[in-house]
């Protein structure tokens, strides 16, 4: 019974939950429902609500864009009239351009067709002319006698001996103008520098001569079968010539060094009085460092004398050896320190460099000390040991310029070449043989007179002048001034000559009547 209960009692626990379960599904139905239709309205409002708006925009957005099309169709139509206008304007433009091209074409066609006319008009009228030119060209060869040819030649030899003369004029009185100052100013410079300067001139020639205290001396330096003098020309390189010629013996050779190594080495021995070949090459030796000293004074003397500092020690012994060394009797080492001097000097008078002035002057001749050593002339000489001891490029131009083997560049250069000049050129500095000095007044004398219109031509003053009479009925005084010219032309370039040589030409006319 109990269980049975219980049973009941879970059943109707059980139909009693599923009944409530059912009862309340369907009431939350019924209002899920109701819920539901409320939502329903609620959105259908709301959608009905949309959809009026929605329709009121639509008018708006379509009035709106009618108004922008509108807007948009207004500002084309402006803008496509405005474009219109501008089209038409540029149109204008053109035409208007065309207008005018199409007139200057049409005046370009008639000047074109005027200037063909005036052509076609020049063209006979020089047709007519050249008949007329030519029917008075053969009326003026039949009345002169000439031919056109003939005629010209006629005038071009007038007009050259107008022009000619015309230029004589002109070179006169520039000349007379230019001398009035230059010459006044240049004899000045040089004659204030030859004035402070007086350098001494040694004369010597290739040989040299020794006096002996007897002539007995003679067999002692020829020796046992000419021991000793073999001995000394060995050791000297010097030819030893004993002749007839009474207590003397003369020393011959073109190395001066050598020459005074020989000279002093037998003056040593002639004294000493043992002469035999072990003595010999000690007296030579001794001779040779001698020699050597005196180079090496020589040279420092040079420049401290000249005022020249900074030359390699090498130079001032190579400027030491041309003490031994003589140009056309000339001594080459005192000429140099003349040269340094006068170019020192001038470049003081005009303003230049003194030091290089000087400094090239004493060594514009350096080639000479050691020309018989190195093949070349000595200006080539001279410049490659200025270069291989690093003297400025100045001195080496001047060095090479000093003869005219290069143009001169510089002031200082002149002044050298002048200075050698006035050194070279001056009475007294230098002597040349009789053969060469004749030769040179022939040569004068033949130049002057391959010149047409020369009577006569007299070299004078020692070469230093050429005096041409000239026939005064070829030659007018203008001519005179024209031929002077051109015979110095010729003589600088055919004659080598020291200094200068003054061309003097001289007309005259002289009548001669006898009264008796």
């Amino acid at each position: 019974m109990g269980v049975q209960q219980i049973i009941l009692s879970v059943v109707f626990v059980i139909v009693s939950l599923a009944i409530g379960i059912a009862v309340g599904y369907g009431m939350r139905k019924a209002m899920a429902e109701k819920k539901l239709g409320r939502a329903e309205d609620v959105a259908n409002k709301l959608l009905e609500e949309a959809m009026q708006k929605a329709e009121a925009n639509k008018k708006v957005t379509i009035i709106e864009a009618r108004e922008e099309v509108h807007r948009l169709r207004n500002d084309v139509e402006k803008e496509v009239k405005e474009r219109r206008l501008e089209v038409q304007k540029a149109e204008r433009r053109q035409q208007q351009k065309e207008d005018a091209l199409e007139k200057k074409i049409e005046q370009i066609e008639q000047r074109e067709e005027k200037t063909q006319q005036i052509q076609a008009e020049a063209e006979r009228t020089q047709e007519k002319a050249m008949a007329l030119y030519n029917e008075q060209l053969q009326e003026l060869e039949r009345i002169s006698g000439h031919t056109k040819e003939e005629a010209h030649t006629i005038l071009m030899e007038k007009v050259e001996r107008e022009t000619r003369y015309e230029a004589a004029v002109m070179i006169r009185e520039i000349e007379s103008e230019a001398k009035q100052e230059a010459e006044k100013r240049s004899r000045n410079i040089v004659g204030l520098a030859i004035q402070k300067c007086a350098a001494d001139h040694v004369a010597e020639t290739t040989v040299s001569v020794v006096n002996l205290p007897n002539d007995d001396m003679k067999g002692r330096i020829i020796g046992r079968e000419g021991r000793n003098i073999r001995s000394l020309e060995t050791a000297t390189g010097i030819d030893f010539i004993i002749d007839d010629t009474p207590e003397a013996v003369i020393l011959s050779g073109f190395d001066p060094i050598r020459r005074e190594v020989a000279r002093r080495a037998l003056e040593k021995l002639i004294l000493d009085g043992r002469i035999h070949p072990a003595r010999i090459e000690e007296m030579v030796g001794k001779a040779k460092k001698e020699v050597e000293g005196l180079i090496r004074e020589a040279g420092e003397a040079a420049v401290f004398d000249v005022g020249v500092h900074g030359i390699h020690h090498d130079l001032v012994r190579t400027i030491g050896r041309l003490r031994y060394r003589t140009s056309y009797g000339q001594n080459v080492l005192k000429h140099s320190i003349e040269v340094a001097y006068l170019a020192g000097l001038m470049a003081a008078e005009i303003g230049a460099n003194i030091k290089i002035a000087k400094r090239a002057g004493l060594l514009h001749d350096i080639g000479k000390a050691v020309d018989h050593e190195v093949e070349g002339p000595h200006v080539q000489i001279g410049a490659d040991l200025a270069k291989k001891y690093n003297e400025s490029p100045k001195v080496i131009h001047a060095i090479m310029a000093h003869h005219g083997d290069v143009e001169a560049e510089s002031i200082e250069a002149i002044l050298v070449q002048a200075a050698d000049a006035i050194s070279a050129a001056r009475p007294g500095a230098r002597r040349e043989t009789l053969e060469n000095y004749i030769k040179r007044l022939e040569d004068l004398e033949n130049i002057s007179n391959s010149f047409p219109g020369v009577d006569k031509s007299f070299a004078i003053q020692a070469g230093r002048e050429v005096r041409i009479i000239v026939k005064p009925e070829e030659i007018d005084d203008k001519a005179s001034v024209i031929l002077a010219k051109d015979i110095a032309k010729k003589i600088e370039t055919e004659l080598d000559y020291p200094g200068q040589i003054k061309v003097n030409v001289i007309r005259e006319t002289r009548a001669t009547e006898l009264a008796k």
